[in-house]
């Protein structure tokens, strides 16, 4: 990856609809080298996939909870049981196995409570939980889903 493949994903970061002729322009190639190197991005596996990014609150989704979860359970059984059942809830659009004194954190979208307790009672008839701690988020201030590119190896 060299400097232009970073200015091209920074491009695609903000806007994946930008045409190429246009991101060629902007990083000083013309429209084939430039395709070309998308496409190899996309063959590297650098650029995942293509999405639309939807407004939550259009959606009646604008609710946030953050779950943390802890459980006494840590086998692959308990673990493939819990993990299938995260994946098969909607609301739940990040999961993570966490290090230090939580096992598990959740993000979690809903309209409302209510909504929440749904997923609530999903998660803990699935599965042996020993404690489920529910934090709302209040305010977004910050979110993005471009990555920082200053870390990536130049060569």
């Amino acid at each position: 990856m060299d400097k232009i493949d970073k200015q091209i994903l920074a491009i695609l970061q903000e806007d994946a609809n930008v045409p190429v002729a246009e991101i060629a322009e902007k990083v000083n190639l013309s429209s084939t080298p430039c395709w070309r190197r998308i496409q190899k991005l996309e063959e590297d596996g650098v650029i995942m996939r293509r999405v639309a990014l939807l407004d939550a609150d259009k959606l009646n989704v604008g609710v946030t909870v953050f779950v943390l979860i802890k459980t006494n359970q840590h086998n692959a059984t308990w673990y493939e049981q819990f993990s299938n059942t995260v994946k098969m809830i909607p609301e739940v659009v990040e999961f993570y196995r966490m290090s230090g004194n939580i096992d598990y954190l959740l993000r979690v979208v809903v309209p409302n409570i209510a909504g929440y307790d749904a997923v609530y009672q999903k998660l803990t008839q699935s599965s042996a939980l020993f404690d489920v701690n529910a934090s709302f988020a209040m305010e977004q201030i910050k979110h993005t889903t471009a990555l920082p590119l200053g870390y990536a190896n130049l060569t």
